[in-house]
């Protein structure tokens, strides 16, 4: 108590001082306690962005490991693509060059059995010398011991053995002509079959048509059914008002969108179908109306009918031609024949015509002239009666045709005998032009029915087991039983299948027959 008494009678600036330390104690004990929180605190912040830093690092580094697989598995795509196709060039290149070593080898091999088939040749043209030599010397031989032989039995003079054997020399001359005379007859034959196929040939390769044609169409479309009422008219007027000026028949029925024109002219049939096309686009159907229409159409149709025969003669550079005969030529673009337009084939059989008179050296132009004008009766055999080759000579008789296109007109189907080299070419020229294929057309039934019947007419041969016909009814191939037919029978059976097609059949061009027999001989090694 003593002391705490003494203390406390102590100065207060002691007192101050006590306190101003233990305050200084405290504020260090404060910023030691404060530093210690703010270096934990630090630390904790920089573990927490190491620990970040580190997720960091582990992101950016499975990043670029999948980036860099990702690149990897590109350039091994890259690199696996351009190593196929690598190989695909490869493979085809193997192939040709594998090609062309079997052609290389296959050349070889017939430049062999050509080398072969030479040696042969010769060895056998040098045996036939020889033999020829040695007949040589054996007649000589003969003729010799003839010689003698005669003067000792006949005792003739040798003026008298001369001419017995100069006799007998002539006969036989005589003989060897008629022999040489027969080979030569058959080679001229050849070589004109062979000299024809070549211009036939060169003159089709020359001059190339289209292959399918335009055909008339008796159609005419309508916007709506309405208008078949309009067409129709009150109680019938405007239709029999239509029939009676334009000379055909007109059909309106249940078909939708469209009525149908009817006539066997084909100029009054494209006559009506466009006046009723401009009577459906003027709108206005009346019996007047209906007459004035045609009129005008039909002036409008006869204009561009003599311009077609204009354009055709300079198309075929054919000069001299009347307009009456140049609107029949014009009106040949409205006739078809199997679908085939008349006109289109009349330009391709003159152009045809020329060519084949050109390569055998005869006048062009006068071929042309034939062939363009050689079906121009088609153009009236509605109003003439007739064939058509009699109608188009009996026609070009009045403007004086020259007589050769007058017998190509009248003669190209044979129905009167040419006089002149240029009738078979026109004739040549037409069949050519007509039965070509996507010339003309057939209905599917006569077409079936056509190759049905070939293959009937083979089959009921004997020894025959199938019968195909092929190339669109232009081959029928025959297949016979080897067993019951030999070699010299099947050609008497192929010839006996052709003449029988030829007696029973109507068709254009040719048909090939193809007999084939068979012998296959079968064993078994045990």
């Amino acid at each position: 108590m003593d002391a705490i008494m003494i203390q406390i009678g102590q100065p207060v600036w002691a007192i101050t001082v006590i306190g101003f330390i233990l305050g200084i104690c405290l504020a260090a004990m404060v910023y030691q306690i404060v530093a210690r929180a703010k270096a934990k605190t630090f630390e904790q912040n920089l573990q927490r962005q190491i620990e970040g830093a580190k997720r960091e690092a582990e992101n950016i580094i499975k990043s670029a490991q999948i980036d860099a697989a990702a690149e990897t598995i590109k350039k091994k795509e890259q690199f696996t693509n351009e190593a196929n196709q690598i190989r695909v060039e490869l493979r085809e290149t193997e192939m040709r060059l594998s090609k062309r070593d079997d052609i290389l080898n296959r050349q070889a091999e017939m430049l062999q059995q050509r080398e072969k088939a030479l040696k042969q040749q010769e060895k056998e043209a040098e045996r036939r010398l020889g033999n020829i030599a040695n007949k040589e010397k054996q007649l000589s031989v003969l003729m010799a011991q003839q010689k003698n032989q005669l003067l000792k039995i006949t005792a003739m003079g040798v003026e008298e053995a001369k001419e017995l054997l100069l006799k007998r020399l002539e006969d036989e001359c005589e003989h060897e002509m008629s022999a040489l005379i027969q080979r030569k007859l058959e080679e001229s034959v050849e070589t004109a079959n062979e000299k024809s196929r070549e211009v036939i040939s060169t003159a089709v390769q020359r001059y190339a048509a289209e292959q399918t044609c335009e055909v008339s169409v008796s159609t005419v479309d309508i916007p709506n059914d309405d208008m078949k009422g309009r067409i129709i008219g009150r109680e019938g007027r405007n239709i029999r008002a239509f029939e009676k000026a334009s000379g055909v028949d007109v059909i309106v029925d249940d078909t939708p969108g469209m009525i149908i024109v009817s006539g066997f002219n084909p100029v009054r049939r494209e006559v009506a179908r466009l006046s009723m096309e401009r009577l459906i686009q003027d709108g206005r159907i009346h019996p007047s109306r209906i007459e004035e229409i045609v009129t005008q159409t039909k002036k409008d149709v006869n204009h561009k009918i003599l311009q077609l025969g204009k354009d055709t003669a300079v198309e075929t550079n054919i000069r001299g031609l009347s307009n009456r005969v140049l609107s029949l030529i014009g009106a040949l673009n409205f006739r078809t024949s199997y679908g085939q337009n008349v006109l289109r084939h009349s330009v391709e059989v003159a152009f045809l015509t020329q060519v084949m008179a050109d390569e055998l050296g005869l006048d062009g132009s006068v071929a042309r002239r034939a062939g363009l004008l050689h079906d121009i009766g088609k153009a009236i055999d509605h109003e003439v009666e007739g064939s058509h080759p009699e109608i188009g000579a009996n026609f070009l008789k009045r403007f004086n045709e020259s007589p050769i296109v007058l017998n190509a007109v009248a003669g190209h189907h044979g129905d009167v005998p040419a006089d002149n080299p240029y009738t078979p070419l026109v004739a040549a020229a037409d069949a050519i032009s007509a039965s070509r294929p996507g010339a003309r057309r057939e209905t599917l039934e006569r077409y079936i029915k056509r190759l049905e019947k070939l293959e009937e007419i083979a089959s009921d041969f004997k020894g025959v087991e199938n019968a195909y016909a092929i190339q669109a009814g232009r081959e029928i191939r025959v297949i016979v039983d080897a067993e019951r037919v030999d070699d010299n029978s099947a050609m008497k059976i192929a010839r006996d299948i052709a003449n029988k097609i030829e007696s029973e059949m109507a068709y254009p061009g040719e048909i090939q027959v193809t007999l084939l027999r068979e012998v296959r001989c079968i064993e078994y090694a045990k």
